[in-house]
């Protein structure tokens, strides 16, 4: 239809619901759950059994919406038959419809071909790559010299010939990404990477503004529900507290009425 896509990070079934009634096209179940769900200070200590009981949460919630998994830290990495083995341990157990690898590099895409040949789509992942965050400095924007931005043209082209249906593109410039995203047959989706992607994707809790101390430049709030939360907690409590709640509205009479 030549419509962007619209794609957002849940993790649990009510989100899931939310998004999906919402008309979201694509939930990705990412591991940065690690940080917005469990309070790590990183992606790293995600696990697949973490993913794995996060996702089937989410494809319980919205069970006609294309579900994405991340796969977690040395889930692909140390080789291609555990990457083969993780993979289908998440489609089997979770009933997504894919899976996400982060990085580009000859290795990646030789895990990309063998999981695409064995029936799993994958998505891709450049730029920002959270699960390297120590390697590449710390959370920054990426591809900003000529160097960084050439091998991510390269990384873009070899990820597409190894077969994945998309690609994410996190914290780049956004004229970086618009090239990359028209050099490209199979489409991106970006976070932090301007508007000339071929589709955009937020965590919920960052749009929907749970967490008003994450203020990134490229976030916007389509929500303030922080506060309105905090509110009704602070309102609860108070009625709790001086004896209002529950009254006779909100008790069980001894005889039902009707």
């Amino acid at each position: 239809r030549e419509q962007p896509i619209v794609a957002m990070t849940a993790y649990d079934v009510q989100f899931a619901r939310l998004l999906e009634e919402g008309g979201v096209d694509l939930i990705l179940v990412g591991d940065s759950l690690g940080q917005v769900v469990l309070g790590q200070d990183s992606t790293i200590p995600v696990t697949v059994d973490d993913m794995i009981h996060h996702a089937r949460a989410v494809t319980r919630g919205a069970g006609s919406t294309f579900v994405v998994v991340d796969m977690p830290f040395l889930s692909y990495q140390v080789s291609t038959e555990e990457a083969l083995r993780n993979a289908g341990r998440i489609l089997k157990k979770a009933g997504v419809q894919a899976v996400k690898l982060e990085g580009g590099d000859a290795r990646t895409c030789e895990t990309v071909r063998a999981l695409v040949t064995a029936g799993i789509p994958v998505m891709g992942h450049l730029g920002l790559t959270p699960q390297s965050v120590h390697a590449l400095g710390g959370y920054r924007v990426q591809g900003r010299t000529d160097e960084d931005a050439a091998r991510l043209r390269r990384e873009a082209r070899a990820l597409e010939e190894a077969g994945v249906f998309g690609i994410v593109l996190e914290l780049l410039p956004a004229d970086l990404a618009e090239e990359i995203s028209t050099s490209l047959t199979v489409p991106t989706i970006g976070i932090g990477a301007g508007p000339g992607c071929d589709g955009q994707v937020l965590v919920v809790y960052d749009a929907l503004g749970f967490n008003p101390d994450f203020t990134p430049r490229f976030l916007k709030r389509f929500a303030e529900l922080h506060e309105a939360a905090l509110d009704g907690v602070r309102r609860y409590a108070e009625e709790v507290r001086g004896g209002s709640y529950p009254d006779q509205d909100h008790s069980f009479p001894s005889i039902d009425p009707t």
